[in-house]
């Protein structure tokens, strides 16, 4: 067999590599030997992924409702991979960040697209059924979403509203007492913790405080300000938070609102949601006023956040 020139330097290239480790590169040539070739369902765990869809009762489109939120979790995942990218750069730029973002952005887009999968795919009346089989457990508890909230903005924006002002120079720990999305899974009728809430703290509570106390300095507000105070163009990253900001706290929660409305919505009192979480509360951008970056709207604009989406999800 000829040897050519290519082969060769990739020969030598090898042996320099394996020589800085202290390896034997024969030995591994010798395991290319034995080695298989790589195939599509192996490299992605194919037949483990379409194994962990789990129904918990003989109603078909409960699989479309496992499925489903398993996705979404795997877009979070993306996007908290981004996230990361961004608050661990060690030398972050502008360009960098706006890229970045684009791409969570893309994934969120995404999301709430295909959200009418919850909407208009299953039967109402499948839906009423299995969801009982479900409980306590809720899309509320989804963790990755908290996570991604938390390296989007101050944490004090996460705050409940009414207690912003009060708590702006409390430790971080404490501010989380009150982040917004507690009053979203009190019970209906006494206000107290529901189970749903109870078991999400247990798991994730010291996770989501850390992950706080991390971002203080890395979160993309504090990112942004950084890039402002070293007078870096920021004008193409600030339209991109501004469309995140959106897509974050109106579009997506009001895919949910909108699921909600359809499947939950009964006259003359409202189905409780999954876990007895307050839905008519929680899920409505107007009500919550979660915004990530106030300085980057206007009076108007936060005065009137996410009205006029809610106002067209229930004409």
């Amino acid at each position: 067999m000829h040897i050519t020139p290519e082969i060769e330097d990739r020969l030598k290239r090898l042996q320099d590599k394996y020589e800085a480790m202290g390896q034997d590169m024969v030995s591994y040539l010798d395991g290319l030997l034995h080695a298989d070739f790589l195939t599509y369902w192996d490299y992605i765990h194919l037949d483990t992924l379409l194994s962990l869809q789990n129904p918990k009762t003989p109603f078909p489109d409960e699989e479309i409702f496992i499925i489903y939120h398993q996705i979404t979790e795997l877009y979070f995942k993306l996007a908290l991979h981004e996230c990361r990218q961004i608050a661990n750069h060690t030398a972050l730029t502008a360009a960098f960040f706006t890229g970045r973002l684009q791409r969570i952005n893309r994934y969120f887009e995404a999301l709430t697209h295909s959200f009418q999968i919850m909407v208009d795919g299953m039967e109402k009346e499948q839906f009423l059924q299995f969801r009982m089989s479900l409980l306590p457990a809720s899309g509320f508890q989804s963790g990755q979403y908290r996570m991604i909230e938390i390296y989007a903005t101050d944490f004090i924006n996460l705050v409940a509203r009414d207690k912003r002002d009060e708590l702006r120079q409390a430790p971080l720990a404490e501010q989380f007492e009150y982040i917004y999305w507690k009053f979203g899974a009190t019970e209906l009728s006494t206000g107290k913790k529901t189970l749903t809430l109870k078991q999400f703290e247990k798991k994730y509570a010291k996770t989501f405080v850390e992950l706080g106390e991390a971002s203080v300095n890395h979160n993309f507000n504090a990112l942004l300000a950084q890039l402002k105070a070293r007078g870096e163009n920021t004008a193409a990253l600030e339209d991109e938070l501004r469309r995140f900001d959106v897509l974050v706290n109106v579009n997506w929660p009001l895919a949910h609102y909108r699921s909600a409305v359809r499947y939950l919505h009964r006259e003359p009192e409202e189905i409780k949601a999954t876990g007895g979480t307050n839905w008519q509360k929680y899920l409505p951008p107007r009500f919550q006023k979660r915004i990530f970056y106030p300085e980057l709207w206007t009076a108007g604009q936060v005065e009137n956040w996410g009205k006029s989406w809610v106002e067209e999800a229930l004409s």
